[in-house]
């Protein structure tokens, strides 16, 4: 699937209103219903936080449409210490609120959070 929206971000807390906002453009463009996009967005922080404590200092966001909206949130580059406190959190909250969740994880550590909404017909 080809993306129709894609960001690169610096993981900063400032950010993340300006990440909601998008994710709430990217899911209204998708026809995902209202709760879903809050959930959407809900997830996307989660698996930023999860990146960020695993040292990931910057992230690439992409989302695709295929009868709902497909995200993918991957870490770009890594500095400093993994911190895996609240990762049982923020995993619970994907499986919970989106479907597919896969966490890949590159040497140990996960790199790469993906999932979906789908959208009512």
């Amino acid at each position: 699937m080809k993306a129709f929206l894609s960001l690169e971000l610096q993981l900063k807390n400032e950010l993340m209103t300006t990440v909601r906002l998008a994710v709430g453009g990217a899911a209204s463009a998708a026809g995902l219903s209202y709760d879903d996009g809050e959930d959407c967005k809900v997830c996307v922080t989660e698996s930023l936080l999860l990146l960020s404590r695993r040292g990931f200092k910057s992230a690439k966001l992409s989302f695709s449409e295929d009868n709902g909206l497909g995200v993918c949130v991957e870490g770009i580059s890594k500095e400093g210490e993994e911190h895996t406190e609240g990762d049982e959190i923020s995993v619970a909250l994907l499986n919970a609120l989106a479907s597919g969740v896969v966490l890949e994880r590159k040497g140990g550590s996960v790199n790469k959070i993906t999932f979906r909404f789908v959208a009512e017909k």
